[in-house]
C-alpha cells in the first residue's frame, strides 16, 4: 500500500516523505557537545559571579573620622590629614586623605577636598601671590574662592566633606558636591 501511495505522490509531482533518522555518530556528537556545554557553563557561572559580586554590593556611606580639635579651626583654611579604611572589592587599605577646614563669617565650620576639579592636582591655600585669599592649583592655574567656588580653568567647585563637631572634635564624613556655592 505504501508503494501505491508513493506512486500516487510521484504522479502528482510531490516527493515522497522521507524520515531522517539520526545516526549513532550524530547522537553521540550532540550528547557530548551538550554535556560539554553544560559542564563549561557550570564552571563559568561561579567565575562570573566572583568577578561581578563586588559591583553588586550596596554602597555604604563613609564613616565619620575624627580629624582635629574644634579649637584649632580659624577663619583661615588649614590643611588636615586623616586616615580612612577603604574597601574596594577585595582590596582593603588605610588611605591618608586631606581636608581644608575653616570657619565661615557666621562661625560655621566647613571642610573642602583639595583635589582640583580640572585634572585632579592638589590645590593649596594662598599658594600663589597673584591669587591672594584663594585656593590655587599649580598644574594648570585653576583657582577657587575660600568656599571652593571655581573662578578659572576648573569646570566645577571643589568637593565638600560632610562635617560635624562632637565633644570638641571635628569629624568629617561623606565627600560630595559643594553645597556652599551655587
Amino acid at each position: 500500500m505504501s508503494e501505491h501511495n508513493n506512486q500516487d505522490a510521484q504522479h502528482q509531482g510531490e516527493k515522497p516523505v522521507k524520515r531522517r533518522e539520526m545516526s549513532r555518530r550524530q547522537f553521540l556528537s550532540y550528547t557530548l557537545g551538550g554535556a560539554t556545554a553544560f559542564m563549561g557553563a557550570g564552571m563559568l557561572v561561579p567565575m562570573v559571579r566572583f568577578a561581578v559580586d563586588p559591583v553588586l554590593q550596596p554602597k555604604t556611606k563613609a564613616d565619620w573620622v575624627k580629624v582635629v580639635e574644634a579649637g584649632q579651626i580659624t577663619d583661615e583654611p588649614k590643611s588636615f590629614k586623616f586616615k580612612v579604611h577603604q574597601v574596594d572589592g577585595w582590596y582593603e587599605n588605610d588611605a591618608e586623605l586631606e581636608a581644608w577646614i575653616a570657619k565661615d563669617k557666621d562661625g560655621n565650620l566647613f571642610a573642602l577636598n583639595p583635589t582640583c576639579k580640572h585634572l585632579g592636582c592638589t590645590v593649596n591655600w594662598n599658594a600663589n601671590p597673584e591669587y591672594k585669599e584663594q585656593y590655587f592649583c599649580p598644574c594648570h592655574g585653576a583657582h577657587y574662592t575660600i568656599d571652593g567656588k571655581n573662578l578659572a580653568v576648573a569646570p566645577a567647585p571643589l568637593d565638600q566633606y560632610d562635617l560635624k563637631v562632637e565633644n570638641g572634635f571635628v569629624y568629617v564624613g561623606q565627600l560630595g558636591p559643594n553645597k556652599r556655592v551655587k
